[in-house]
């Protein structure tokens, strides 16, 4: 249940004085999740994106331009419009001591410019000076004062971002009716970290943020924004914390194989596992064989080879007499994960065996039935493999396929299809060490951070999209040898809007130019067309395939040597990292080219530039962190994964390493938040709304 000292902040805000049943509706808009209504909490972090700063209240003659200022004034004249339909402005004479000013009204009401300004009297107008033909105007003052006016308006004033509709004043006058609720709520922060980084409270925080003092206390480095950063950040490492603590708490089952199938296995494999493979295996050996629940990520970028580190996971499984499931986001990927698994585990005695959504029922109820009695050791599949109409007769492990493109729910579900299940799950996108600790925090991590040898380096080269028929003439060339290549576009169908090559088109040039050695790939395609587009691919029955980013992950045809990016400067850098990762698998060299669209933005420049400079998946990671952010790295953000409010985990990422330390040391000496600090924090959990995180965040 949440503390009752909370209620206040999770009352409507349709509640706070001054918000009437039409502003409700644009605070909803703004601030709730579809359907949902805008609370008084969502208001308090709705921190400011910028700051009026009127503090320059200078004399006209010394008034600079351009400027946001106040100015006092007497009004001397008022000049109206002439004629009733006329569209001039209405202009308002006015001056102190030094120089006099014209403030201008466009399609303003003259009479509340009368009664706002009426000549003789003193006034303080809030705005910017202009020069016009000579004169000095102030178009639209934003603010025209008395002396009691001016003795509340604020040097420094909050901007807070908007919706159509709602106007900047509202806003601030709900904030304040929001900061008003405010209980008296215990800190929650050991004394030393607060002192050590010379921290307000949570409540004396907020108020300067929404109310600056200075120009930099809405910057996130701020002082009162670290605060509520670190708060953001402590609930989240507590919330991870807490559901790794559960995890362990749960008995797993000792999964002890004897090494009798991955022995054959390693054997056959026409290379030698590299240390990083042989480290990462021993790692995921050691959890199954404990008494413990397995909760591993293993990252691997492009070619670490992933792959067979997870058949020699599920080999030892099998060992053990128990069964092994392996999902994967898409039809493709499962398909061709099935492809190269079979031939490794068949020839040892594995039974394994394809499971989509797009099998016949008749098919589908057999293999259910096969799963069920155990005549099945390991499943390949799709989304199929959580149907509630699948049951195994003793599924002990899930290896979980891109693990970032499932929601939280689905991985939940496969682990609950056995008991104790151990999860492993796989991604090929390198993530950056700050990402691992706040989206994989409750996990164990291994890392495959070497390739196998006798992969090759890749060409990559930036050219102009001007160039696009040199390119087409070299492709001609490279196909006269036996070359096979992607081409890849951003859109599937041509967008007026977007100036972008559409896959659909390119795929009618190109075919015009080769023929039927052009195939066409893209996600609006039925599941079955898609299929054989890639099998076409696969088989060399098509050289060149014309493709959206649907093959950016694990498609694998070693023979493909050249890959064509198509307005590579609209893509993220871990984006075109893993498409150019689709070639370079073979012995053949390998190429990728960029063709962009000019001019390049200063972003666009640096991402062609790294790319060009390095294929280490990691190093690129960090890079496009830098530079766009954790959500577009991670995929679309799925429910369940902790977006912040407050917290930069870029410019954060201080207090990110405070907050896991301190969260660790807090579960070590009081695992069950029962002290006087832990109930402090109970309510930081709630107030950042982690109770549901706790329930939610990871499979358990």
């Amino acid at each position: 249940m949440r503390p009752n000292i909370l209620d206040p902040l999770f009352g409507r805000a349709s509640a706070l004085p001054g918000v009437g049943p039409k502003t409700a509706k644009l605070f909803d808009r703004l601030l709730a999740k579809p359907g949902a209504e805008a609370r008084v909490l969502d208001l308090l972090f709705h921190l400011p994106i910028n700051i009026v700063d009127r503090r320059a209240r200078p004399k006209i003659a010394e008034a600079p331009l351009d400027t946001m200022l106040v100015l006092k004034v007497r009004v001397a004249e008022h000049r109206k419009p002439q004629g009733r339909y006329s569209k001039a402005p209405y202009k308002v004479l006015v001056e102190d001591e030094t120089g006099d000013v014209e403030l201008v009204f466009f399609l303003a009401n003259p009479e509340w410019i009368e009664r706002s300004l009426p000549i003789g009297v003193t006034r303080w107008v809030s705005g910017k000076l202009e020069l016009y033909d000579g004169r000095r105007q102030m178009v639209h003052p934003d603010r025209v004062l008395d002396e009691a006016g001016i003795a509340r308006l604020p040097a420094l004033e909050a901007v807070h971002g908007l919706t159509e509709g709602l106007q900047q004043r509202y806003v601030q006058r709900a904030v304040d009716g929001a900061l008003s609720t405010l209980p008296s709520l215990p800190e929650w922060h050991d004394a030393s970290i607060l002192k050590a980084n010379a921290l307000l409270s949570f409540s004396e925080s907020l108020e300067r943020v929404h109310h600056p003092q200075a120009p930099d206390d809405i910057a996130p480095m701020s002082k009162p924004r670290q605060r509520l950063a670190l708060d953001e950040l402590l609930a989240q490492q507590l919330a991870l914390r807490l559901v790794r603590a559960r995890m362990r708490r749960q008995p797993g089952r000792e999964s002890k194989g004897d090494g009798r199938i991955s022995d054959k296995i390693e054997t056959a494999l026409p290379y030698t596992l590299t240390n990083a493979q042989r480290r990462t295996l021993a790692e995921i050996r050691a959890d199954l064989a404990s008494d413990k629940r397995m909760l591993r990520l293993v990252q691997g970028d492009v070619g670490s080879g992933k792959t067979i580190v997870a058949a020699l996971a599920m080999a030892t499984i099998v060992e053990s007499g128990r069964q092994a499931a392996l999902m994967a986001p898409t039809e493709i990927l499962a398909r061709q994960h099935y492809e190269r698994l079979a031939p490794l585990l068949e020839p040892t005695g594995i039974r394994i065996a394809l499971l989509t959504g797009r099998a016949r029922q008749s098919e589908r109820a057999a293999l259910h039935q096969r799963i069920g009695e155990g005549e099945i050791d390991v499943v390949v599949g799709t989304h199929a493999l959580v149907s509630d109409d699948l049951a195994f007769r003793d599924l002990s492990l899930a290896v979980v396929d891109e693990q970032h493109r499932f929601g939280v729910q689905q991985r939940l579900a496969l682990g609950a299809k056995g008991k104790a299940v151990d999860v492993l799950v796989m991604t090929a996108t390198p993530i950056p060490r700050s990402l691992v600790l706040t989206y994989f925090g409750d996990m164990d991590s291994s890392l495959l951070d070497e390739k196998p040898p006798g992969r090759s380096p890749i060409d990559t080269r930036a050219l102009p999209a001007s160039r696009i028929d040199e390119v087409v003439a070299s492709l001609r060339r490279a196909l006269e040898t036996g070359a096979r290549a992607y081409w890849i576009c951003p859109l599937v169908e041509e967008n007026e809007d977007l100036d972008l090559a559409a896959a659909q088109e390119r795929y009618e040039d190109l075919k015009k130019i080769f023929g039927d050695v052009v195939g066409l790939v893209h996600g609006q395609m039925k599941g079955a067309e898609r299929d054989a587009a890639m099998e076409n691919f696969q088989a060399g029955r098509t050289r060149i395939l014309v493709a959206t980013t649907v093959i950016e992950v694990g498609v694998d045809v070693p023979e493909a040597t050249i890959m064509v990016i198509e307005h590579a400067e609209r893509f993220g850098l871990a984006q075109l990292h893993q498409l150019r990762g689709r070639v370079g698998r073979g012995a053949g060299k390998s190429s990728c080219l960029l063709l962009y669209k000019g001019p390049l933005s200063e972003v666009a420049k640096a991402r062609l530039t790294t790319l060009r400079q390095t294929e280490d998946g990691f190093r690129i990671a960090e890079e496009d962190l830098r530079l766009r952010g954790e959500g577009e790295i991670l995929g679309v953000k799925q429910s369940g994964t902790p977006g912040f409010r407050v917290a930069d985990i870029i410019l954060h990422a201080r207090l990110l390493a405070t907050a896991r330390d301190d969260a660790e040391l807090i579960l070590r000496r009081d695992p069950e938040l029962s002290s006087e600090r832990g109930q402090a924090l109970r309510i930081l959990l709630y107030l950042f709304e982690r109770d549901e995180a706790v329930r939610l965040l990871r499979a358990g």
